[in-house]
């Protein structure tokens, strides 16, 4: 993948999609009230939006695609989905007994901070790569 696009170039706009995230988990608490948002259609569609982004094209995708090029697709499949789904559960699971003992409104904040630290940390990774660096 970094033959066809620029190591530098993927760490900036990573580091744009954390920084956005972010963004929008902060500031997207300020305009809704304590349920207004929690209806089951809106859970998946954000679940859904937000993984869908972020994974798009990170390691575990080339990876499953790699192991689909010497594997049976159908088992590389099977082994993703099912890594895939105990990690979920697992953060579901880590999500739901955290909100039984912090508040929401923290929980949102370290969030959104959390996001925000790792979109600055690409793109300083990204400017401080030798594609940047200029030699004097």
């Amino acid at each position: 993948m970094t033959s066809v696009i620029p190591v530098h170039l993927l760490k900036l706009v990573s580091g744009a999609v954390f920084i956005l995230f972010g963004i929008m988990i902060l500031s997207g608490d300020k305009y809704e009230d304590e349920d207004s948002n929690l209806s089951p259609k809106n859970a998946f569609v954000s679940g859904f939006s937000m993984i869908f982004l972020s994974e798009w094209g990170d390691k575990t995708q080339i990876a499953s695609a790699l192991f689909a090029t010497e594997y049976d697709p159908i088992m590389v499949f099977i082994g993703v989905m099912t890594a895939l789904l105990l990690l979920s559960i697992a953060a579901i699971w880590l999500g739901r007994f955290l909100s039984a003992r912090v508040d929401r409104k923290v929980i949102t904040k370290v969030a959104g901070a959390v996001f925000l630290l790792i979109g600055l940390s690409f793109l300083l990774s990204a400017v401080t790569s030798s594609a940047f660096v200029v030699k004097l």
